[in-house]
C-alpha cells in the first residue's frame, strides 16, 4: 500500500498531557472532542486529538500486547477512535522508545512492529513517541528509525511525532527516521520564562524544519492560566498578552500547534487567540519557509523581528519584546531585501486586530508591550 503524504504543513490539534497528565480518561476525550467541534476548532484546522502518557495498564497483557486501562477507557481504544473519527477528527496516542514510558507504563522497546500493528488496528492516526528509559548504550537514532519503519509498514497512515527533546543533535538526523515532527526542546510549562527560553533556543534551528518534518517546540500553554496537571506544568500561569506572544512565535517558527489547555472551559480571549485564522494561515502556509531574524541597530537587545516569506508573495513580519518594559521595535525593509530603488513598499495588515494599517515606506516602527508582540501580513505594492 502506498502511503499518502502526511503533514505537508505543521499538524494542529489537542494533547491531553498539560492539563490532565495521568487523569486522562474516555469521558474527558469525548467531552474535549465535542467541545472542539462545537467551538469551531476542527473548522479552524485543529484535527488531531491525542491521548498522552498513562492510558495503558502497567503491564502488557498475556499475549504481550499493550492494553488500555479498563477503568479509564472501559469502551476500549477502537471504540474511542471510532467516536473521534465520527466527529471528523483524527485520533492520536502515545508510546515511548524505551522499556518504559516517562510515567512508568510499558514502552515499545523491542515491541515496535507489534505495537505499530496494534495502533493501526485501533484506528490510530498519530503517534507521539517519547524518549524515556532507553536501555544503556542504546542509540536513539536507531530506536526512532525502528518505529518509523514499523509505522510505515503498519497498514495504516500514522503520523510519527518524535518527542526526542532536542538531544543528540536530533535536528540533524530525525528527518531520515520517517518522523513528521520532532520535539526539539525540554518540556514547556505555563510560564513566560519557559515560552521565552524555548523560542530563543530554536531560532537558529529554523533551517532544519520544513514540509513533512516540522520542528516541534512543544504543546501550547495558551489559556491554561496555571491550571496544569502537575506543579511543574502549572508554574504560575501567564497573561493573555504573553499567550498571544507565545502563539505568534509558534506560528511564525512553523511549530505544530497542539493545544494543551482544557478546551471545555475557555475564556473568550483564549478562543480569540487560538482561533485566529490570520495567524493560523501564516503557520499553515504550504511552502513552510523558515523565518529569519532581523535586529535594527537602534532596537533594544530585548527585542527582535521575525520575517517569513509566504507562498502568495506576502511577507509575515512579527515583532517581539522579550523584555520587562515596553520598547520601540523598528524593522528596516532594506534588511529583508526590499530596497528603495525597487520602487516597492509594504501594505501592512494587523493579524491580531484584523485591520489594515496602511502603506509603509522603507521602515516601520512600533512600540511593543513588555512580553508582547505585533504580527502583520504585508503585501508588496
Amino acid at each position: 500500500m502506498m502511503r499518502k503524504a502526511m503533514c505537508a504543513v505543521p499538524p494542529m490539534g489537542w494533547n491531553s498531557w498539560n492539563t490532565f497528565t495521568e487523569n486522562i480518561n474516555e469521558n474527558v476525550v469525548k467531552e474535549t472532542v465535542d467541545a472542539m467541534k462545537e467551538q469551531g476548532f476542527l473548522e479552524a484546522g485543529y484535527e488531531y486529538v491525542v491521548i498522552d502518557d498513562c492510558w495503558s495498564l502497567k503491564e502488557r497483557d498475556s499475549e504481550g500486547k499493550l492494553a488500555a486501562d479498563p477503568e479509564k477507557f472501559p469502551s476500549g481504544m477502537k471504540a474511542l477512535a471510532d467516536y473521534v473519527h465520527a466527529k471528523g477528527f483524527k485520533f492520536g496516542m502515545y508510546s515511548c522508545c524505551g522499556t518504559r514510558t516517562c510515567a512508568d507504563y510499558p514502552g515499545s522497546f523491542e515491541h515496535e512492529f507489534e505495537d505499530a500493528k496494534q495502533f493501526a488496528q485501533w484506528g490510530v492516526d498519530y503517534l507521539k513517541y517519547d524518549n524515556c528509559f532507553k536501555p544503556q548504550n542504546q542509540d536513539g537514532r536507531t530506536l526512532y528509525r525502528r518505529m518509523g519503519m514499523a509505522l510505515a509498514n503498519s497498514g495504516r497512515d500514522i503520523v510519527f511525532s518524535a518527542c526526542q527533546w532536542g538531544t543528540d543533535s536530533v535536528h540533524e538526523w530525525i528527518r531520515s527516521s520517517g518522523a513528521h515532527l520532532f520535539r526539539s526542546t525540554e518540556d514547556i510549562n505555563d510560564s513566560w520564562n519557559s515560552i521565552r527560553d524555548i523560542a530563543l533556543s530554536q531560532i537558529d534551528k529554523q533551517a532544519f524544519s520544513g514540509a513533512y518534518c516540522h520542528n516541534d517546540m512543544d504543546m501550547l500553554v495558551v489559556g491554561m492560566h496555571g491550571k496544569g496537571g502537575n506543579e511543574y506544568i502549572s508554574a504560575g500561569g501567564c497573561t493573555d498578552e504573553e499567550y498571544q506572544t507565545h502563539f505568534s512565535l509558534w506560528a511564525m517558527m512553523n511549530s505544530p500547534l497542539m493545544i494543551g489547555c482544557d478546551v471545555r472551559n475557555l475564556s473568550e480571549e483564549t478562543k480569540k487567540i487560538l482561533l485566529n485564522q490570520d495567524i493560523i494561515a501564516i503557520n499553515q502556509d504550504i511552502e513552510c519557509r523558515s523565518a529569519f531574524r532581523l535586529n535594527c541597530v537602534s532596537n533594544s537587545p530585548d527585542v527582535f523581528t521575525l520575517v517569513k516569506f509566504l507562498s502568495d508573495g506576502d511577507i509575515a513580519i512579527a515583532m517581539f519584546n522579550m523584555g520587562d518594559i515596553p520598547a520601540m521595535v523598528t524593522v528596516d525593509f532594506w534588511d529583508m531585501g526590499l530596497t528603495v530603488s525597487s520602487g516597492k513598499n509594504l501594505k501592512f495588515y494587523d493579524c491580531v486586530e484584523h485591520k489594515d494599517i496602511g502603506l509603509k515606506k522603507e521602515r516601520y516602527s512600533e512600540t511593543v508591550a513588555a512580553h508582547g508582540s505585533k504580527i502583520y501580513r504585508c503585501k508588496v505594492v
